[in-house]
């Protein structure tokens, strides 16, 4: 491939290194050399096994940070991909290869567009930073939410933060994410007594006791959502019971159950819920929790509106916020009280097979970042 754009170019590189979570490959340090020649402090922060980049252009505030994971989804069979997943390859007009879409084409537009501005605008007003892990798509413990901690602890603040997700549906920047509901876990064990079959009187079923109660709660209403978040949803994903012998009541069922939250409940709302429903089944039961994120959500202000207006500048269209989708790093970022926004390619391929952009939306996603930086720093 000849002739790329320095986009293209750099999301290719990106691309051609196997950085399966939770390895970063060196893209942080790629990125890193782009970033310091233009004047940024870099600081790498390694939590376990994971590799992190805090760097920053300038002292004052305010600050613009663009954040970013550089790991990827494991390929699935290699032999189904039309070419290797980590050589990229351009045809008809797609980029091809692993992360082209989530999400190693948006950090190539963000480094070249933060250099253009930083060579046009030398002494802009306040700080660009930048924010990588290399943990977003896995367990998401030791990345981004770890850097969070780092600079609550020394104090350090970020005003506003645009997100790298493929944000966009049909074409580049017609939806950007201004928030994400939450999301809840659990681990719901219901007890009952094993037994054989023909002496059910000796013994407790629990998937038959369990039933009713799972019914309840997946005909529940939670919440009718608001404004921005459609209501909180609940599903049931997966169902374990029994030995495998067909004469055998099994002694346990075991279901496990999610939420995802808006804004309108709390997690321990949906949790007193959940329980007083079970109760008044007369369950005997375990219910273990875990929380994967917490809502946010970042109302029309300086970022979104900074946001919308480069949009429209760049494309002549105008952007949809929304809140749908899966969970982000943005929900760790926004714990700081942070403005934040997703804004990236489009979402069609991610995670798939043969994943693939627009390699022209990658040139049109960095001068929607460079016109958002001049928006909001000049």
């Amino acid at each position: 491939m000849t002739d790329l754009s320095p986009t293209l170019s750099l999301a290719c590189e990106l691309i051609s290194r196997n950085s399966t979570t939770p390895d970063d490959a060196g893209c942080q340090q790629l990125m890193g050399e782009r970033l310091e020649a233009v004047g940024f402090t870099l600081e790498p922060m390694r939590f376990g096994e994971v590799d992190n980049l805090w760097a920053r252009r300038g002292s004052d505030g305010p600050v613009l940070c663009f954040a970013g994971h550089t790991d990827v989804v494991p390929t699935g069979p290699t032999e189904h991909w039309e070419q290797p997943p980590f050589e990229p390859a351009i045809r008809d007009g797609m980029l091809y290869g692993r992360g082209a879409a989530d999400m190693k084409g948006s950090l190539a537009a963000m480094v070249v567009a933060v250099e253009r501005f930083v060579t046009q605008h030398p002494d802009h007003q306040g700080s660009i930073a930048f924010l990588i892990t290399s943990d977003e798509e896995g367990p998401a413990t030791e990345g981004t939410v770890k850097v969070v901690e780092t600079l609550v602890e020394r104090q350090e603040t970020v005003d506003w933060c645009i997100v790298g997700e493929p944000s966009s549906t049909d074409v580049v920047g017609d939806v950007v994410k201004n928030g994400r509901r939450g999301s809840l876990n659990g681990r719901l064990a219901i007890k009952g007594k094993q037994g054989h079959v023909a002496y059910p009187h000796l013994a407790r079923n629990p998937i038959h006791l369990a039933a009713p109660a799972l019914a309840v709660l997946a005909a529940e209403n939670w919440d009718t959502g608001n404004e921005f978040f459609p209501p909180t949803s609940f599903q049931i994903s997966n169902i374990n019971s029994g030995t495998g012998a067909t004469n055998v009541v099994p002694g346990e069922l075991v279901a496990l159950i999610n939420f995802r939250f808006s804004t309108e409940s709390t997690v321990e709302g949906l949790q007193l819920r959940v329980q007083d429903i079970l109760d008044q089944h007369g369950l005997e039961y375990d219910l273990q929790w875990t929380v994967s994120g917490l809502p946010f959500l970042t109302e029309p202000g300086a970022l979104l509106d900074g946001v919308a207006a480069a949009i429209r500048q760049v494309t002549g269209r105008d952007t949809h916020p929304s809140t749908s989708g899966g969970t982000s790093d943005g929900r760790f970022i926004a714990t700081m009280g942070t403005q934040v926004v997703e804004l990236g390619p489009v979402n069609a391929t991610i995670h798939q097979l043969n994943e693939h952009i627009s390699a022209a939306d990658l040139d049109t996603l960095t001068d929607i970042y460079q016109a958002t930086l001049e928006r909001l720093l000049t």
